[in-house]
């Protein structure tokens, strides 16, 4: 591990200075600054926790409620929490959003808050956080994002290839074939996955993956209004969603529409929100076991700190079955 005395030799200072530099101290010009924080994150510095302080580790969540009991984030978060704090770390959870992003560069922000590592929830594909994360130095791991070729990052969640194909197969053997699949923005690296893998797995049972029976929208509005109504005519009997909140707004329209769930259209989900059981009919979906994610979190991060490079860290999907489906 580098030290404070590697960043002085480095830049041919004083020790006291590069201390008094990541320290904030005001009688250290800003360049000064900079040189001694761009130097600390070339040489992969992390600072200890100031006296008894418990270590620190950073929990970023943007795009993502997470502070009810309903929010997806909540049971992730909460399984981080069961193993990292017994295990003597103190998370802090950073409401993280792009002007944060642009403030200060990742790295910089991992040194400068004493943080050990990091774990990030809910990062879109045009975050400017997550070019940076081809060549950080922290340990990191990511949820849902897929970060090639740097050992210092690690991808966590659920096989979303795996789920899809449990969902298309379920309808498949109930005997629809003409499936459509709507989805939530492809900004997404999740949501790209999952409509990869729903194009896969109709050609693995022989089916076509029409385009026309596809769509993808930012809002729920675009799916509802510009996706869905083609669907329907185009003699869709069956539709994946990419989350259970657009399978929730689209099985509500199909019913405002006149169409009965799941008797003319059947309709599943992915996620297993606390909602799927409220929903009429009740929502069969793919379920993410949220706390097991969160503790694989904490589980992959421990390797990150150990010098252990995990690359992908992913857990097997389950198909829940209740009312959304009919036998066509």
């Amino acid at each position: 591990m580098a030290t404070l005395d590697d960043i002085a030799r480095q830049l041919q200072i004083s020790k006291s200075t590069v201390s008094k530099a990541l320290s904030g101290a005001v009688d250290v010009s800003e360049a000064m600054r900079r040189s001694v924080l761009e130097t600390a994150v070339e040489l992969g510095y992390t600072r200890a926790p100031r006296g008894n302080e418990a270590p620190r580790i950073a929990l970023f969540v943007t795009n993502m409620e997470y502070q009810s009991p309903d929010d997806f984030g909540h049971d992730i978060i909460l399984g981080f929490r069961k193993l990292a704090e017994p295990a003597g770390f103190q998370v802090n959870i950073i409401p993280l959003d792009r002007q944060m992003q642009r403030q200060m560069r990742y790295d910089e922000y991992m040194v400068m808050g004493r943080y050990q590592g990091s774990f990030f929830l809910g990062m879109s594909l045009s975050d400017p956080w997550l070019k940076e994360f081809e060549t950080c130095k922290s340990p990191t791991v990511l949820y849902d994002n897929h970060i090639t070729s740097n050992p210092h990052v690690t991808h966590v969640g659920v096989d979303n290839e795996e789920g899809i194909r449990l969902a298309v197969s379920h309808l498949h053997s109930l005997g629809h074939e003409n499936i459509g699949y709507l989805s939530g923005d492809l900004q997404s690296y999740v949501y790209q996955k999952r409509m990869d893998a729903f194009s896969k797995a109709m050609s693995d049972l022989g089916l076509a993956a029409d385009p026309t029976l596809m769509g993808d929208s930012l809002e729920l509005s675009g799916c509802l209004s510009i996706h869905l109504p083609r669907l329907l005519k185009n003699g869709c009997t069956a539709i994946v969603c990419s989350h259970d909140l657009y399978a929730q707004g689209i099985m509500t329209r199909c019913q405002e529409l006149g169409y009965r769930v799941p008797e003319d259209i059947s309709i599943i989900g992915f996620d297993d929100l606390p909602l799927c059981q409220h929903t009429t009919p009740t929502l069969t979906t793919i379920r993410q076991n949220r706390d097991e994610l969160g503790r694989s979190a904490y589980c992959a991060l421990s390797s990150q700190l150990s010098q252990v490079p995990l690359s992908t860290f992913l857990l097997h999907a389950e198909l829940v079955k209740r009312e959304s489906c009919f036998k066509f």
